[in-house]
């Protein structure tokens, strides 16, 4: 049996127009040009301005879930199962060959509701064939995951281990299973040059309790079964600089996943294709702007999906990314006239905004063996 997984971060998919008295990022640009006397008039015009954005963004998110074309998807940042529902019916189903339902939405953690959906398509199987579980309840202390690192944040024992879930979908498919488990880890992002390392512990605790779900969920048979650990890790070991120049940035947090344990079919990739998200910044202690492209997101396969998979089919689409993301990192010219030049993006993309995301869907093609007993 052949299937195609995919990942993508889809950056906010809301109900609602803004998260807190703060606002989103994609109003506060505009907003911040004009002056209104009163509060009700401000939001009003915000909420007007973010339902036309929100517009130009989705369908820009759909048609690379419709190119993608990925039978099942572990989706980040979607923050209501009616979202999730609207946007599949009213974007991606008015352009996609194919229909997806068997929609699933667990409330987890993150602090502004958004949370880990998952989507398969219609006839791929019956709703009695799919069991969802959430873990957002667990604790780093059932995850073995606590330590003095994570003390020093003001953590107890008994406080929840995951930003905002793991998400495990068991697919019943007849005379084989597949598990998925969704993930989405704390960010790198502090606002400082030192938040990939201050928030390190974070993340390594959260991939110690998928490791423990996993083995956990499977016994002593979790490497002959058939299972991947799909999401925005936010971690990865090596980036890639200008000229895609290998950049070793060192531990990630994601280790227990991959020593010993879960494949990771992007090394099988040339090394400028490995990689989902791009970001610009200003580095206070380089004094200087600082290119990076970063493999954020993750399809980990068991050993058992790895030996039936040697060179699986892996496709990272980035037509909707901004023009100001080099779609090749090797390419030494980043001038604003070479990037606003270059081709291959969907009708309307700007240079920041409008995109489908900041991230760009990953997807790869499987064979899932009969499992051995």
């Amino acid at each position: 049996m052949k299937l195609r997984l995919g990942t993508f971060n889809v950056e906010n998919l809301l109900t609602r127009h803004r998260f807190e008295a703060g606002g989103r990022g994609e109003t506060a640009a505009a907003m911040s040009l004009f002056h209104f006397p009163r509060t009700e008039e401000r939001d009003a015009v915000e909420r007007s301005l973010a339902v036309a954005l929100e517009d130009d963004k989705r369908q820009m998110t759909a048609l690379a879930i419709a190119e993608a074309d990925a039978d099942i998807w572990m989706l980040q940042e979607v923050d209501s199962l009616a979202s999730l529902q609207a946007f599949f019916a009213n974007y991606v189903h008015r352009i996609a060959d194919h229909r997806y339902g068997h929609f699933t939405l667990l409330d987890g953690n993150d602090r502004r509701n958004i949370e880990i959906a998952f989507a398969a398509k219609r006839d791929l199987a019956q709703p009695r064939q799919l069991r969802a579980r959430s873990h957002s309840a667990m604790s780093f202390a059932e995850a073995g995951a606590f330590s003095p690192e994570i003390a020093a944040f003001g953590i107890e024992p008994g406080d929840k281990v995951f930003a905002r879930d793991c998400l495990a979908v068991e697919l019943d498919l007849g005379d084989r299973r597949l598990t998925l488990f969704g993930c989405h880890f704390k960010s790198m992002d502090n606002g400082r040059d030192d938040g990939r390392q201050a928030t390190l512990p974070i993340r390594r605790a959260e991939a110690l309790a998928v490791r423990k779900i996993v083995k956990d969920w499977f016994g002593r048979g979790w490497r002959a079964a058939n299972w991947a650990i799909l999401g925005d890790l936010n971690g990865f070991r090596i980036g890639l600089g200008p000229l895609a120049a290998p950049v070793d940035e060192g531990d990630s947090g994601i280790e227990p996943l991959l020593e010993k344990f879960a494949v990771d079919p992007m090394a099988s990739l040339p090394p400028h294709e490995r990689w989902t998200h791009f970001r610009r910044y200003w580095s206070e202690e380089r004094q200087s702007l600082v290119d990076s492209h970063m493999p954020l997101d993750h399809i980990l396969l068991s050993p058992a999906l790895a030996v039936a998979n040697p060179e699986p089919a892996m496709q990272m689409i980035r037509r909707g990314l901004p023009y100001r993301v080099p779609l090749d990192p090797r390419e030494a010219d980043r001038s604003m006239a070479k990037l606003a030049l270059s081709g291959d993006r969907y009708p309307r993309v700007g240079w920041d905004r409008p995109k489908a995301s900041d991230h760009c869907p990953v997807t790869i093609d499987l064979t899932i063996p009969k499992e051995t007993a």
